[in-house]
């Protein structure tokens, strides 16, 4: 893996999860900001992505810096929701990325949740199961938050932690206004190396790696 995020274990208290991501458990996370958009000249706004662990569950907090932000509120589908600015987390077994699961998330709190193999063939009849995570998110005056938990339990029964690593994709997509349409701007932790944007394939993935928990 080109990068790795080292995820903290968190033991007995309980991190509640409101779509703010300010409860103090964050305080122990690591900071990731280190985020690009390759295809583009102009920097993004700051993004920042927090991953804490503990007996049961992986818990996520996205923070984004953006003053003008874009929900297309035709209605709740996923052509909706992939026309509306959002965080992305995809998980693969392995390489092959067959399959990989990708979880698509607006500031409002809207999933697109779908299976996929490669050469980007989606199976969007595949969900993620609804007791085994929860969304939340919040907007404010300098942009927005989401924030979510996704248990442990269906995690390794996807087959998607081996050896306490998860082969993690974390992305992000700013839609802005051009020539009277809204055109994305894809934003990337790691660099895919790809003369255009795509996220759905093997350079895109980082490593998040699970703290050995009696050192925590």
């Amino acid at each position: 893996m080109s990068k790795s995020y080292s995820v903290k274990f968190i033991k007995d208290e309980v991190l509640e999860i409101t779509g703010k991501g300010n409860h103090s458990l964050w305080e122990n996370a690591n900071l990731l900001i280190d985020f690009i958009s390759p295809w583009e000249t102009e920097k993004p706004t700051r993004t920042e992505f927090k991953a804490l662990y503990n007996a049961t569950s992986l818990f996520f907090s996205f923070k984004v810096y953006d003053l003008n932000i874009h929900i297309n509120k035709k209605d709740d589908s996923n052509v909706s929701i992939g026309n509306s600015d959002r965080v992305e987390l995809f998980f693969r077994t392995d390489k092959n990325l067959s399959p990989y699961y990708c979880l698509e998330m607006d500031s409002t709190s809207r999933i697109m949740d779908f299976k996929a193999y490669p050469n980007k063939k989606f199976n969007f009849d595949w969900n993620w199961p609804k007791n085994d995570i929860n969304l939340k998110s919040n907007i404010t005056k300098t942009g927005y938050t989401v924030e979510g938990t996704i248990s442990l339990a269906s995690l390794n029964k996807l087959n998607l932690i081996n050896d306490n690593k998860i082969e993690t994709g974390i992305y992000r997509a700013k839609y802005s206004k051009k020539n009277n349409n809204f055109e994305p701007t894809w934003i990337s932790w790691v660099n895919p190396n790809t003369k255009t944007p795509n996220f759905h394939i093997a350079s895109s993935f980082g490593l998040l790696h699970l703290l050995d928990k009696n050192k925590e």
